[in-house]
């Protein structure tokens, strides 16, 4: 069993999730990705331990709860868990709220009930060491009305509340949680490069990126201070 901390990345990714595996395995944790599919982490590995950092990685599909739920047992059998980090964005494509039915409202959280997965398997052994910390990222649909994104709108409105207000639940019990609020393409990421290759259908870019190493380090600082539970990135202005 390993003796360094244990720093979960759950939805990595080439962009923010890479980005907050670099940063804490800088620090000296150990790192576990986990994505839906295997196909890159041989590359995410190898950049890694170029860096020094010991890391691992699991193929799951978060919507799969008892794969994730394994899985996480699998990691915390390697190591205790300090950090678990959810990061993977919504795959449905939005539906305009006023054509919006029940079945397409329900359907939407099924991003968030594998952030709930999460916890309810990490924070228990958290809770009884008196140390860990909860992260999660979301969009700026959660604080600002943003309707091309219809029902995707209701889901990361209900991550954002789920993360501060298990913040508020942990306060004095030794476990941190908080959220990212990102408004802006991540750069590195994904859904950058889908955007940046076809800027006639999604427009440009210029001006809505951030940078992914800058959102990782917020996510360091918010993990060590512990004094806030939100941290907003907003380049897309009001």
């Amino acid at each position: 069993m390993s003796t360094a901390p244990t720093a979960v990345i759950i939805g990595v990714g080439p962009g923010l999730g890479m980005s907050t595996a670099r940063r804490f395995g800088s620090e000296g944790f150990r790192v576990a990705l986990v994505s839906r599919g295997g196909a890159r982490h041989g590359g995410y590995l190898k950049e890694l331990a170029a860096q020094g950092i010991d890391a691992s990685a699991y193929v799951a599909d978060v919507t799969d709860h008892a794969r994730l739920r394994a899985v996480l047992a699998e990691i915390a059998g390697d190591g205790d868990i300090e950090l678990a980090y959810y990061g993977p964005g919504p795959t449905q494509q939005p539906t305009p709220l006023t054509e919006m039915d029940v079945a397409t409202a329900r359907s939407a959280f099924d991003w968030v009930w594998p952030a709930v997965e999460m916890v309810h398997e990490v924070l228990p052994g958290m809770l009884d060491r008196g140390a860990g910390a909860l992260l999660f990222a979301g969009g700026l649909s959660s604080i600002r009305p943003m309707p091309m994104l219809g029902q995707l709108a209701l889901p990361s409105a209900a991550l954002r509340n789920y993360a501060i207000t298990l913040n508020a639940a942990l306060a004095d019990r030794g476990v941190y949680a908080g959220t990212l609020t990102i408004g802006g393409l991540i750069e590195r990421g994904d859904i950058h490069s889908m955007v940046t290759a076809d800027p006639v259908r999604f427009g440009a870019s210029e001006g809505h990126t951030l940078d992914p190493d800058e959102l990782a380090a917020a996510a360091w600082a918010m993990y060590r201070a512990r004094d806030r539970a939100e941290e907003v990135f907003d380049v897309l202005g009001g």
